[in-house]
């Protein structure tokens, strides 16, 4: 797996340690990457987790040699490179999508298109692309090719198991463009608490709304939209959520005391791993 900078939540989901995470991101010695990496940078190589990279596309580049040597081994495993819309402008997207289905590379290209309500011309593009489609750059290059909306949590499952066993049949790559909804709080360049703290009650209507982004916690807050499907499918359903919620919490809370308490990185610890 190569992802993109601040990629918090793709090494969590993908069993990275909370609290060396945390502590990662506030540049402490028991960080994952012993404080070198910060927020940008988090990665667990013991858990599939190449690298990750703070250069705009750099994942996309990073995941066609993972794919490669994925190839080279023979066993049927497989690369996942997740990046941003604003990935698809660089250069090194194109030879990169280009490379792996020339060799027919077994990589899952996931693309994050966080600026989909900006692709009906409702505004200006933060991109810069002549594209109007997405898909159409790896269409050009005979990538298997899908669009999902990112709300829609069981169909990206199945759309990603169609993309893996395209991969492991040994048809080259795969890529997937995930629509979504851009959060409020990260509108602009720098993000900011614009909804507060994300509470699941208002999955079952015991907390209410903040007005003012109605429409994000009703029909875009993607964990949010996940609980109220959930709790509508047993009556059970809504107290197991609120009692994972709840451990999900604690364990939070608890790494954040872990990275708070960490040590500082030792100063002559400064050059480690510099080559020259």
């Amino acid at each position: 797996m190569a992802t993109t900078h601040r990629n918090h939540g793709h090494i969590i989901a993908r069993g990275g340690s909370e609290k060396a995470a945390l502590a990662e991101i506030l540049g402490r010695a028991d960080g994952l990457n012993g404080g070198y990496g910060g927020t940008f940078h988090l990665c667990d190589p013991s858990l599939g987790f190449l690298s990750t990279s703070g250069i705009v596309g750099g994942a996309i580049s990073l995941a066609v040699g993972g794919g490669y040597a994925c190839k080279q081994r023979g066993d049927r495993s497989l690369t996942m490179a997740l990046f941003g819309d604003g990935a698809l402008e660089e250069g090194i997207a194109f030879e990169a999508l280009s490379l792996a289905a020339l060799w027919k590379l077994p990589v899952v290209f996931v693309c994050e298109n966080n600026d989909a309500q900006l692709w009906t011309g409702a505004g200006s593009k933060s991109n810069e692309h002549a594209l109007h489609d997405l898909c159409d750059l790896p269409r050009l290059c005979g990538i298997e090719t899908t669009s999902v909306v990112g709300l829609d949590v069981w169909n990206i499952e199945e759309t990603l198991k169609r993309a893996i066993a395209h991969c492991r049949d040994g048809r080259g790559p795969a890529f997937i463009e995930v629509k979504t909804q851009r959060w409020p709080g990260n509108r602009t360049q720098w993000p900011s608490m614009a909804t507060g703290r994300t509470e699941i009650s208002m999955a079952t209507g015991d907390v209410q709304f903040l007005a003012q982004h109605l429409d994000w916690f009703e029909e875009h807050d993607p964990v949010l939209r996940l609980a109220r499907n959930l709790s509508s499918t047993a009556n059970d359903a809504a107290e197991r959520i609120h009692k994972i919620d709840v451990r999900v919490t604690a364990r939070m809370q608890e790494a954040l005391a872990f990275a708070e308490s960490s040590a500082e990185p030792a100063p002559q610890d400064a050059l480690r791993h510099v080559f020259a």
